[in-house]
């Protein structure tokens, strides 16, 4: 017969994060993954309930969770199971995109006790983390953090301009800045600075598909580029990537600081040159910005 010390073995050794709560939604278990996939120790969550935003549950819209009916909570209140995927807040403050299983937690009578979530880490990064070290050996990464540089992007540009002209594959791209970063900067320091752009390029590495490349381009600012993709999915997901950065938090000291970005893009038309491309995605980054930052500004082809 298994005892309880092998079941919490087995739980304890699982590749994907399990954690246990009560009908109140309060945390009575953490497993060691839980920890390794959000950075949170057991001992800084059991106790704490789901309200208390720890993970701070967002969707792929930037809806947050935690404090409404989330799938966990929604399964508690009607005993359905549950699959969904979502974002949840890592400790160090970038998103991760996690495949979330939720099942009732019953008593030796059938009553509803509690819930139980299994997540699974589905972003990209394993495959990125693979790429990043090969350019790292290239000279083609930037140090601080670990996205391709402007000189790899550019190449990648080139590249998804040489596939639309030849085999008429589109592709979109879009120009990512840090609202008010030189303020954040001089109020925090340049070391909470540093942190917040590893931050917000971190949340951008687990929202991306692997075959779509985002960049550092220098400063606070970011750019993205998306192979195979149309105008209404394009603003899908720039909007998206919005909403994240906007939702995610790092811890300094007692305090949680947050930035958000604003977005301007552009689908490639056929006359376009890198150069043409890029102005384009960048000055409508600037109409994001008059318009009150934090937003999204992509217009139709051929509206510039």
């Amino acid at each position: 017969m298994t005892s309880q010390h092998d079941i919490k073995q087995i739980l304890e050794n699982l590749y994907d994060g399990l954690y246990l709560v009560d009908r109140d939604r309060r945390i009575t278990y953490w497993n060691k993954a839980a920890e390794r996939i959000t950075g949170y120790k057991a001992d800084e969550v059991i106790g704490s309930l789901c309200a208390d935003n720890i993970l701070i549950h967002v969707d792929a819209n930037g809806k947050q969770l935690c404090r409404g009916m989330c799938p966990l909570g929604q399964t508690i209140s009607d005993g359905r199971p549950r699959e969904a995927e979502i974002f949840l807040h890592h400790r160090r403050g970038h998103r991760v995109h996690v495949s979330v299983r939720v099942t009732p937690m019953k008593n030796d009578h059938g009553e509803i006790v509690g819930g139980i979530e299994l997540f699974t880490d589905i972003s990209s990064r394993t495959a990125l983390l693979l790429q990043i070290e090969e350019l790292k050996k290239l000279a083609l990464i930037d140090p601080l953090t670990n996205l391709p540089n402007r000189r790899h992007f550019e190449s990648q540009v080139a590249a998804r301009f040489a596939e639309m002209k030849r085999y008429g594959l589109p592709f979109g791209l879009l120009i990512i800045d840090v609202d008010h970063f030189k303020q954040f900067n001089d109020k925090h320091g340049h070391d909470v600075g540093d942190l917040v752009l590893q931050s917000v390029a971190n949340t951008f590495l687990c929202c991306i598909r692997p075959f779509d490349d985002i960049c550092r381009w220098g400063g606070e600012e970011f750019a993205g580029i998306f192979p195979n993709i149309g105008l209404t999915t394009l603003k899908e997901v720039a909007e998206r990537l919005r909403a994240l950065v906007q939702h995610s938090q790092v811890h300094r000291d007692d305090e949680l600081l947050s930035v958000t970005v604003s977005i301007g893009g552009s689908m490639a038309e056929q006359d376009d040159t890198m150069a043409s491309l890029v102005k384009r995605a960048d000055s409508l980054m600037y109409v994001s910005k008059k318009n009150g930052r934090n937003r999204v500004t992509i217009d139709e082809p051929g509206n510039q």
